[in-house]
C-alpha cells in the first residue's frame, strides 16, 4: 500500500506548504491593513504578483533542499528547521531581486516579516506532519515491507534495529539465505537467494535490503538485476558499515564513486560563511554591550592581585593548528600557575578571590571574543584543549581528533550537556562528534540558549 499512498502523502505535503504560504501572506496583509500601512490597491496587484512568485519558487527550493524526500529517521525537527531557514534565506534574496527590478512592490519590512512568519508556521506544519506519520507507523499504517537478503551478523543487526525503531515504519517479511534455515531474530527464512524473483512476484515487497559480503560479487550482481527487472527498490548494507557515519557523502572521481565516511556540514562554503558572519556580528554587538563589565573586571583583577590582566595559553584549533587563547587571569601569577599538564581542581589554591567569581560565571572567557574576531575560534563549537592533552587523548580516546575538523568554540554541545572541565573525555568527545557531524544553524541557536542558564548553575565550573 505504501507505493500508492506515497504519492498521496507527497501531494498533501505540497498542498499544506502552499496553504502555509497563503496563511502567512494574508495574516501579514490583514495586520498591515489594520495598521493602515498599505493602501487597498495593494490587495489586487501586489498580492497577485506575490503569489505568482512565491508558490513556484518555494516549491522549487523545498524540492532542491530535499524537503519532499520521505524521512524515516530519528532526527529531531531541528534538522528540518535548518533547511526551512535556508530556503527562506534564498527566498529573501530572490524576492529582493524582484523588488529591485520593480516586478514586485513591497517594502523591506513587509518582506522580512513575511519570511519570519512563514518560517515559524512551516516549522510547526512540518513538526505536526512528522509526529502524525510517526504515530501512523507505530500503529501499523504507512508501512514499508522489507525483504532482507542475508541472515548473517549484518542482516541480524539490521532486523533488530528495524524492530526496535518502530517509528521507521518498516516491517521485515523474511530473510533469504543459502546457509540458514528456520527462524532468525523471530523472522523466518522464507527461501534461498535464487528464489528471489518468485518471492518478489508473490509477495508485497517495497524494498529489498542486501546484507551479504561484497566477496559474493556474482550473487550480488544477479540480485540487483532481479530487483531491477521486478521494479523493486534495492539497497545494500556494506560489510564495512561500522566505519561509515550516519551522513556519508558520495562524490565521483570521473566515473568512480568515492564514499566519504564522515559528513561535515561546515565543509560546505555557504554554511561556513553563515556561521562566520554570525560570529563576527555577535562579537561586535556583545563587545559593545558588555564593555562596562569588561572594564570593571579588568580593574578588579589589577587591584586584587599582581600580574597581567589577560592570560594567554596555547590551544589546538581547527585542523590541529595551535593558537593562543585569551582569558581574564583568574589565578595567581607565580610559576606554578603555568602548568600545561594539570587541570584546575575544585578549591584550587591557585585561584584568586576575583578568579572564583569570574570562573564560576565564565566571565573569564570573555576575552575570547578577540579569538573569535580573529577567526581562531567560533562562538559555538568543541572546546579547544592544550597540546599536551591533545597528544595524550589522541592515543587513548577513539576518534578524539575528529573535533578538530571545525573551529573550537566558547561553548559547545558537550558543555551544555554537563561535560565541562574535569569530566569524562570519552563522553565529551561523543557530544563533540555529534556536533561536528550534525551542525546546523538551529543546533547553534539551541546550544546558545542552553548555555545561558548553565552559566549560573554549572557544578563543573571552578
Amino acid at each position: 500500500m505504501i507505493r500508492e499512498n506515497q504519492n498521496v502523502f507527497n501531494i498533501c505535503n505540497v498542498l499544506l506548504d502552499i496553504l502555509v504560504l497563503v496563511i502567512s501572506v494574508f495574516f501579514l496583509y490583514h495586520t498591515s491593513m489594520i495598521q493602515h500601512r498599505y493602501p487597498i490597491s495593494f490587495y489586487y496587484t501586489t498580492l497577485l504578483s506575490l503569489f505568482i512568485l512565491l508558490i513556484p519558487s518555494y516549491l522549487f527550493l523545498y524540492y532542491e533542499f530535499k524537503l519532499y524526500t520521505p524521512q524515516r529517521t530519528n532526527r529531531s525537527i531541528f534538522s528540518e528547521s535548518s533547511k526551512i531557514l535556508q530556503v527562506n534565506f534564498f527566498e529573501y534574496l530572490f524576492l529582493s531581486a524582484m523588488c529591485y527590478v520593480e516586478f514586485l512592490n513591497v517594502s523591506a519590512d513587509f518582506l522580512i516579516s513575511f519570511l519570519v512568519i512563514n518560517s515559524i508556521l512551516a516549522v510547526i506544519e512540518r513538526s505536526i506532519i512528522r509526529e502524525f506519520l510517526r504515530l501512523l507507523r507505530s500503529k501499523g499504517f504507512n508501512i514499508k515491507y522489507v525483504l532482507v537478503i542475508g541472515a548473517g551478523e549484518v542482516g541480524r543487526n539490521l532486523v533488530e534495529t528495524i524492530k526496535i525503531n518502530t517509528y521507521l515504519g518498516y516491517k521485515v517479511i523474511g530473510f533469504l539465505d543459502d546457509n540458514v534455515i528456520g527462524t532468525v531474530n523471530d523472522v523466518k527464512v522464507i527461501g534461498k537467494i535464487n528464489t528471489l524473483e518468485s518471492i518478489l512476484d508473490t509477495h508485497m515487497i517495497d524494498r529489498v535490503i542486501v546484507s551479504i559480503a561484497p566477496r559474493h560479487y556474482k550473487t550480488l550482481e544477479s540480485i540487483m538485476a532481479c530487483c531491477e527487472k521486478m521494479g523493486v527498490r534495492a539497497d545494500i548494507v556494506p560489510d564495512y558499515y561500522r566505519f561509515i557515519t550516519s551522513h556519508p557523502t558520495i562524490e565521483l572521481l570521473d566515473n568512480i564513486p568515492l564514499i566519504s565516511v564522515r559528513y561535515l556540514p561546515l565543509d560546505i562554503s555557504i554554511n561556513k560563511y553563515l556561521k562566520r558572519t554570525f560570529d563576527v556580528l555577535f562579537v561586535v554587538v556583545a563587545s559593545i554591550i558588555l564593555s562596562p563589565l569588561l572594564v570593571i573586571v579588568a580593574i578588579a583583577i589589577k587591584l586584587t592581585s599582581p600580574g597581567p590582566i589577560i592570560y594567554k595559553q596555547e590551544r589546538v584549533g581547527e585542523n590541529a593548528k595551535p593558537f593562543m587563547i585569551y582569558k581574564f587571569r583568574s589565578m595567581k601569577s607565580e610559576n606554578e600557575y603555568i602548568d600545561d599538564k594539570k587541570w584546575t581542581q575544585k578549591d584550587d589554591p591557585r585561584v584568586t578571590t576575583i578568579g572564583k567569581i569570574i570562573r564560576k560565571t565564565s566571565i573569564d572567557e570573555l576575552p575570547q571574543f578577540y579569538n573569535i574576531f580573529k577567526g581562531d575560534m567560533s562562538l559555538i563549537g568543541p572546546r579547544p584543549e592544550r597540546p599536551y592533552f591533545v597528544n595524550k587523548f589522541r592515543e587513548s580516546v577513539p576518534k578524539y581528533m575528529i573535533k578538530h575538523h571545525v573551529k573550537p568554540g566558547m561553548t559547545g554541545w558537550a558543555q551544555v550537556n554537563g561535560y565541562r572541565g574535569n569530566t569524562s573525555i570519552v563522553k565529551r568527545i561523543k557530544y563533540d562528534i555529534y556536533y561536528v557531524e550534525n551542525w546546523s544553524i538551529m543546533l547553534d541557536i539551541r546550544i546558545f540558549f542552553k548555555t545561558l542558564p548553565a552559566l549560573l548553575n554549572d557544578k563543573n565550573a571552578y
